[in-house]
């Protein structure tokens, strides 16, 4: 356990399971104080100069990404059949041929590995397109390119394992990440799968088990976890690339889903695969490191296809609100059906707003401290997707509950709500589920109060430096949390619509009241706020509003500007102006919440109901 560690939280109270679980979780983050305009959120100080002007594509790259999504585009319509896939549960060859062709499986992959070198941005808009096509080719693209081999190489590869295994994915040579195990979700210090390095050093033999590889049926080459137990570092973890034709490797079954009928999912068994020193992907032990540092942009993908989706859902919406009449009037006349395409129409737009925004933070700079950013985005964008997949299949109403292939059949237009609906569940959980999420961006808000008080309280430490740190910190908050009653400026620009700025400097004020929220939860409870996860996930989801309406707000200064024609776009005023007030009704009912919740009332029913054995 590193000094930097213990100087943070006092696990000394823990189980060891706990322990070892936290102290992996620790030691495999991004050092970095978080600077980034979400966690000045989570502070009272949003910097909008960080936010604004929204960054929009330079002229090359956009031209580059419009190639690219034209051919993709024309390609998926006339030559996939997503109903098909689903039906058949199977991705045809030709169609792994064609997207191959395209270079569909190498978008991020720079050109001298022999991929098309497109920006972030650009292949966020691939994933924008496919969402709005197939859930399965979306994921099969996505898992391969996100979690799968690229991703960590392009990161951490060296440069022979670039040379080496780049180009076979960027000719549609499929990848796949297997982390997951029977009995370990999102706590690999339960991780059964070990690597145990041979006497000379010069290979490991992996063996263990892995659940729910997405893509693997498919993949030559996949990332694999595993534990490389050393005596000072137990829970030691690494990363390997494994090739699947490797003796001693096995695919035990093909998994199948409530959705994405066609994904290639399955569990993979491992028995001393002989894996070479030179194929641990960045280092020894810092596997973990790997993981989570590639799922920082990996995550960015699925609110991506998330605003896909939401776009084909608006559509299907509108031209079934238009067309269908009820008591005298089209359906979209009627309050109850009009409220819900409005919240379509706004998640939509927020959505797109943080998908972009994150997307051009990697873009200027590949080593950007997206975790925050990136983690919202995924909260928020895969929540508003099921939102709004959710009340299209209630707004289309039978005829959503109907498969398309049925509609084709009697005559009438197969919008495939049906299977749209299966397919879109899984993001939610999908590379660490809302309330890991929550989890997640919880532990970094709480990172600039516990790197500068935490030792007060840390047991480990004399008590000498307890009461030097105590000192410290309290010296400093008693400048620090008055100040977050006072009015400040936050930086937004003169030009910003006055709606706009209205809304900006609500946001500031929120921002303030989180932070001071936040600050008297850590004094009132201390060590045992970590546990109030319900509490904590209240001001997750503030903030997470916060940076939505935000982006929203920025975003729609740059449509006006540049007066956009699409359905989106073209009511960008409109669209903020919704997402905010609407924000500030939901905020407003999350600080109510975490006084008045009943949440220790119902951690108890829980554990009444789990004690009850038939």
């Amino acid at each position: 356990m590193s000094e930097e560690y213990k100087s943070t939280i006092d696990t000394s109270s823990m189980s060891e399971g706990q322990r070892a679980a936290l102290e992996m979780a620790e030691e495999s983050r991004d050092t970095r104080a978080a600077s980034g305009f979400a966690s000045s959120l989570f502070m009272g100080v949003p910097d909008f100069s960080k936010i604004t002007p929204f960054t929009r594509q330079s002229p090359e790259d956009q031209q580059a990404g419009d190639e690219f999504i034209a051919q993709l585009d024309a390609y998926l319509k006339n030559h996939t059949d997503p109903d098909a896939i689903d039906r058949e549960g199977e991705i045809p060859d030709e169609v792994f041929k064609g997207l191959a062709e395209l270079g569909s499986f190498g978008i991020k992959i720079p050109k001298e590995y022999g991929g098309l070198g497109l920006s972030q941005t650009n292949y966020s808009r691939a994933a924008m397109l496919l969402g709005t096509w197939c859930g399965n080719m979306t994921a099969l693209l996505s898992a391969h390119q996100s979690i799968g081999v690229p991703q960590p190489l392009i990161v951490f590869g060296t440069e022979e394992q670039k040379k080496k295994y780049l180009p076979h994915c960027a000719a549609g040579g499929v990848s796949a990440f297997a982390l997951t195990e029977v009995g370990v979700g999102s706590d690999p210090a339960r991780m059964k799968t070990t690597a145990t390095k041979s006497e000379d050093g010069s290979h490991f033999l992996l063996t263990g088990e892995k659940l729910w590889c997405t893509n693997l049926l498919k993949s030559r080459y996949i990332i694999v976890m595993a534990k490389t137990p050393t005596e000072a570092k137990p829970h030691s973890t690494t990363a390997f690339l494994v090739d699947t034709e490797a003796e001693g490797v096995k695919i035990v079954r093909r998994c199948h889903f409530m959705g994405l009928k066609a994904l290639y999912n399955g569990v993979v068994k491992f028995t001393n695969v002989r894996i070479p020193k030179e194929d641990v992907v960045h280092e020894e032990g810092k596997g973990l490191k790997v993981a989570l540092t590639t799922l920082n942009t990996g995550r960015l993908t699925l609110p991506a296809a998330c605003s896909g989706l939401m776009r084909e859902c608006i559509d299907i919406c509108l031209r079934w609100c238009r067309e269908r009449e009820q008591w005298g009037a089209p359906i979209g006349k009627h309050a109850a059906i009009a409220g819900k395409l409005a919240d379509m129409a706004a998640d939509a737009f927020a959505t797109e707003a943080m998908v972009y925004y994150v997307s051009a933070l990697v873009d200027a700079d590949k080593k950007a401290d997206i975790r925050i950013e990136a983690a919202m985005a995924k909260l928020w964008g895969t929540e508003a997707g099921w939102h709004t997949v959710d009340e299209t299949m209630q707004i289309r109403s039978g005829r959503g509950y109907e498969t398309a292939d049925s509609l084709r059949a009697r005559g009438e237009s197969p919008d495939p709500v049906e299977r749209m609906f299966r397919d879109c569940r899984i993001n939610t959980i999908f590379e660490g589920s809302s309330e890991i999420m929550r989890l997640f961006i919880a532990r970094e808000a709480l990172d600039p109060h516990l790197r500068r008080g935490a030792a007060a309280i840390d047991t480990r430490l004399p008590m000498g430096d307890r009461l030097s740190a105590g000192a410290k910190a309290g010296m400093h908050y008693a400048f620090w949390y008055p100040a977050r009653f006072l009015p400040r400026g936050a930086g937004i620009p003169d030009e910003m619509h006055p709606t706009l700025r209205k809304h900006m400097s609500a946001i500031n004020r929120l921002s303030a009241k989180l932070a001071r929220s936040l600050f008297m939860a850590m004094v009132f409870n201390g060590p045992k706020l970590e546990k109030l996860q319900l509490l904590l996930g209240r001001y997750v989801d503030i903030a997470t509003e916060l940076f939505a309406m935000s982006c929203a707000c920025s975003r729609a200064q740059a449509e006006i500007k540049r007066q956009a024609k699409d359905v989106l776009g073209n009511n960008a005023l409109q669209t903020s102006d919704y997402i905010c007030r609407r924000g500030c009704r939901r905020i407003a009912t999350w600080f109510t919440e975490a006084g008045k919740a009943p949440d220790a009332e119902g951690y108890k029913l829980a554990q009444k109901l789990m004690q009850h054995e038939d």
